[in-house]
This record gives C-alpha cells, sequence and structure tokens, in this order.
C-alpha cells in the first residue's frame, strides 16, 4: 500500500505512511510505547504476544497492541490514556512477578527492566509462581547460558532463529506458564545444531539467553557494554 493516511494520535492530527502499524507511528513521533515481544529491526515480525505496547482506539471496546495493528484513515489513538497505562503498567509488573530479584538477574540492563522503569514499575506486588517443569539452566554452550526463570515465551529467540538466521533450531515446547524454548528435538543448547551466531542472545529482552562472558558463578550480569563487546565474547559470532 502507498500513500498517506491521517489519524488522530494523543490528540494531535498527524500524517503518516500507509501500512505502518501505531506502533511505528507512533516510535517516529519520539513516543515511547513499551515493547517486549516486538524487536523494531531489520527481519523481525511483530508478533503482539506480550501486551505490553497496549493503547486505546476511539470506538473500539478493548485495548489494541499498538505493534500489530495497522494504523487506518480517521483513526483516534490514545497512548497515554488512563486505561492505556494501567494495563501495560500491570502487563510489566505480571512479567516481574517472575523474574529474579533486579540485584540477583541475569542481565541488570536488559531491555525488560528498561520497560519496567519506562513505566515506572519497580517491583511486583503478585505472587511468584515457580516453574517446577521446566529446566531453569543450560550451560552445555562454550559462549552462551541459557536461564529459563528469566524466559517470558515472548518467542523472538524463535523468531531470531528461524526467520533473522534461518537456522530452525529454536522452538517452544510446553504450554502456558510452563512453556519454554528448546533447542532441536529438546537436546542441550550445546549438543544442538546451534550455529553460535548469537541472534537469540541479541534479540533476548530478559536476559534469559546470555552470553557466556558476562555471567559469574551465580549467572548474575551486565549486557551495558554487550553490543559493543559481542565480537569478543563470541568467537564463533557472524551477527555481531
Amino acid at each position: 500500500m502507498s500513500g498517506t493516511i491521517k489519524l488522530t494520535l494523543d490528540g494531535r492530527e498527524i500524517e503518516a505512511e500507509a501500512g505502518l502499524t501505531l506502533w511505528e507511528v507512533a516510535h517516529g513521533r519520539g513516543l515511547r510505547i513499551p515493547h517486549l515481544c516486538h524487536k523494531p529491526a531489520p527481519g523481525y515480525r511483530p508478533d503482539g504476544n506480550c501486551r505490553a505496547c497496549m493503547v486505546e482506539v476511539e470506538g473500539e471496546r478493548t485495548l489494541v497492541a499498538s505493534c500489530i495493528r495497522e494504523a487506518k484513515d480517521g483513526m483516534v489513538v490514545r497512548t497515554d490514556s488512563a486505561r492505556a497505562t494501567r494495563a501495560r503498567n500491570m502487563v510489566v509488573e505480571m512479567l516481574l512477578a517472575d523474574q529474579p530479584e533486579r540485584d540477583a538477574a541475569h542481565d541488570r540492563s536488559s531491555h525488560l527492566w528498561d520497560m519496567a522503569d519506562a513505566n515506572g514499575v519497580s517491583h511486583s506486588r503478585l505472587p511468584r509462581l515457580e516453574r517446577d517443569r521446566i529446566p531453569l539452566l543450560d550451560d552445555s554452550h562454550v559462549a552462551m547460558r541459557v536461564n529459563l526463570d528469566a524466559c517470558i515465551q515472548c518467542g523472538l529467540c524463535v523468531r531470531a532463529c528461524r526467520e533473522v538466521q534461518v537456522n530452525d533450531v529454536i522452538g517452544m515446547a510446553g504450554r502456558g506458564h510452563d512453556a519454554w524454548p528448546v533447542f532441536d528435538f529438546a537436546d542441550p543448547m550445546g549438543q544442538s545444531t546451534c550455529v553460535a551466531c548469537g541472534e537469540c542472545v541479541q534479540a533476548c529482552p530478559t536476559g534469559a539467553l546470555m552470553p557466556a562472558t558476562v555471567l559469574d558463578e551465580q549467572q548474575q550480569g551486565d549486557s551495558a557494554d554487550y553490543d559493543t563487546e559481542v565480537k569478543s565474547i563470541c568467537p564463533f559470532c557472524g551477527v555481531g
């Protein structure tokens, strides 16, 4: 689709390129809508499963996920309404309920914690549900670590592996709260057909997938300098 459309965004009438999502339209105008399962990078399609980017569209009963909702001519959209803000905050709070505490996080500089800060959410009031049926630590790979107690089932690692790098090593097993990413036929990562490209590590928003060398013996670390260090961290990496 070509051409432009007009819509109202947070009280301002704007003109945007047709075919863009509401998230893209807002992002292009400096508005920061939280996002976790969406990675605005080449090759990544939006998925809309985390619901952290919800906005309000006038005339619609439910909130919409801005990363997958296409902007249409005449739309009236509120990214800052009380309803949308409460919904996004609650999504982040629910996700934090299952995370290690920030001072013990696998990645204290993760995108998840950035989004929590952006929403003003520092902790969760909700009870933690233990994941009794999934393997929490996989340290079988020479260059990467898998800590699934930080996984939010966003699917970014699957899309990174299947659709961006087209290696098709990572899939999802289990259901609901006990779903988790697996490698090949639930093999340890180090014994799978993983080619160590590092795309899944860069895509992960929580620190569930991390370079081995930035984690200590307690599996705690910080990715603040990861982007500039990835080549030295992973000698096999063709992505960094």
